[in-house]
């Protein structure tokens, strides 16, 4: 080798010679902004050009395929994708919150798994706003004045306040008629989806949530239903109510929602978040050796072990997705994608 040779290992290295590329390999493309000039992009051609570029905006491609496959499948009687729902708290205290409305008004979804912020922050919604904030808005200001701050959202106090006003009459009145019923044939025992139920039908309003899930027969589920305000609503009212007590049954709801799995000819999961919505689901679909799709949107990370965190695959390992499902998951804050997904999917204009 001469000092005008460039170094056999260092040309081997940097000149490996490359396998053929597989017939079916995507190329990667971006939008072409100027093929839409003069009449404007939509939103299913925005999400679609999506799909072929790369990183997260390729899983929101994937997202929105998975789901009009959820939407678009038939068994041989007709009968359609099971579709649970999962959502943490947050995205119903944020303007996700009329999306999420909206797959439940036009009975897009089979069932819902929330918490209990995710169920509270609904009705409370319909009693007074809430309202845009910053992140940098120090703590203990906010204390001070009665605010409460969830992110860049600000909650007023007098708001839980109301709801207090609101609710506490209604348990009163579940309570009556648990009492009521004992001895007879047709004694109540109260579920956290009944509750909700009942109180989807008492608040009366249109732009809630589980206003639309009890019109529409929805099951809403909330294994954590007293880690709230509302369980704070449950904990004043023992004292109020003593020494009788409202019941409320853990056991049937567990039985409801793993017989709607499985009964469920084909199972579909779309997740908002982590923790326990989010396995709450996985594990119906568990009783039925796992979901055939599933789409997971959150932030978290997996090198922690945590499930919430956890890619779909790992639910595999456990049976709560099947092994040849059509799963992703996109690591993205719903807020900012969720909305993109239902445009390009439950809200088309073909949509059933």
């Amino acid at each position: 080798m001469t000092d005008y040779e460039a170094p056999s290992g260092a040309t081997d290295a940097v000149l490996k010679p490359s396998d053929p590329v597989p017939e079916d390999a995507r190329e990667v493309k971006g939008i072409e902004f100027d093929n839409y000039a003069g009449r404007g992009i939509t939103v299913q051609e925005l999400v679609g050009g999506m799909a072929s570029m790369g990183f997260q905006a390729t899983a929101v491609g994937e997202a929105v395929r998975i789901i009009n496959d959820m939407r678009a499948w038939r068994g041989e009687e007709g009968e359609k994708t099971t579709i649970f729902l999962g959502y943490t708290s947050n995205l119903i205290s944020s303007g996700l919150r009329e999306t999420l409305r909206y797959l439940v008004q036009h009975k897009h979804v089979s069932a819902i798994v929330t918490t209990a912020g995710g169920v509270e922050e609904d009705f409370i919604k319909c009693l007074a706003p809430t309202y845009l904030g910053a992140f940098s808005t120090p703590g203990a200001g906010l204390r001070a004045k009665g605010m409460n701050r969830i992110g860049n959202l600000v909650v007023p106090n007098s708001n839980y306040c109301a709801f207090e006003d609101w609710v506490v009459p209604i348990l009163d009145k579940m309570l009556e008629e648990q009492e009521a019923s004992k001895g007879t044939e047709e004694e109540l025992h109260w579920t956290p989806s009944k509750v909700i139920h009942r109180l989807g039908k008492e608040i009366n309003d249109e732009r809630s949530v589980y206003y639309w899930a009890w019109k529409n027969d929805i099951p809403v589920f909330c294994p954590a239903l007293t880690d709230g305000s509302l369980g704070d609503m449950l904990y004043f009212h023992t004292f109020k109510a003593s020494p009788l007590q409202l019941r409320i049954d853990m056991v049937e709801d567990i039985r409801r929602i793993h017989t709607i799995s499985v009964r469920a000819k084909r199972a579909g999961m779309i997740i908002l978040g982590g923790g326990l919505v989010k396995h709450h689901i996985a594990n119906a679909c568990l009783m039925r050796n796992g979901a055939e799709s599933a789409v997971y949107i959150n932030t978290a990370q997996e090198f922690d072990g945590s499930d919430a965190g956890a890619r779909p695959d790992e639910a595999v390992s456990w049976g709560k997705i099947k092994s040849d499902a059509d799963s992703v998951k996109v690591y993205a804050e719903a807020t900012v994608v969720f909305p993109l997904i239902v445009a390009a999917t439950f809200a088309q204009a073909s949509s059933s």
